[in-house]
């Protein structure tokens, strides 16, 4: 993500935009995976997944009626990829160490 500037341009929230499309599907992928072996685990991720989504557009829209993101559409736009970013990354950095946790230690899988 760009800094957060007094006021953002066009062409660096396009650029926030990519890559919060770039980081999301990271996490679609990584959710996927998780989903597709079943079990209490992927119950509970599912469910985490449907919470979240609720919860961050229940506050962006509070926000949005508030005022807390601007009154301009650059602003607006720009601190609503912000929200959706926290949100992706915390759930790429939770997911990339629960994978990383369940994967073989290397070399032990072929004896």
């Amino acid at each position: 993500m760009t800094e957060t500037s007094k006021k953002p341009n066009w062409f660096d929230i396009s650029m926030d935009a990519w890559a919060l499309a770039a980081e999301s599907n990271m996490v679609i992928a990584m959710r996927m995976g998780s989903l597709a072996q079943g079990g209490p685990s992927a119950l509970r991720e599912a469910d985490r997944m449907v919470t979240e989504k609720v919860a961050a557009n229940l506050v962006l829209g509070c926000d949005l009626m508030t005022g807390k993101l601007g009154s301009n559409p650059e602003a607006i736009v720009s601190g609503s990829i912000a929200h959706y970013s926290k949100c992706v990354v915390a759930n790429r950095k939770r997911l990339s160490s629960t994978l990383a946790a369940q994967m073989p230690e290397s070399g032990s899988e072929r004896e």
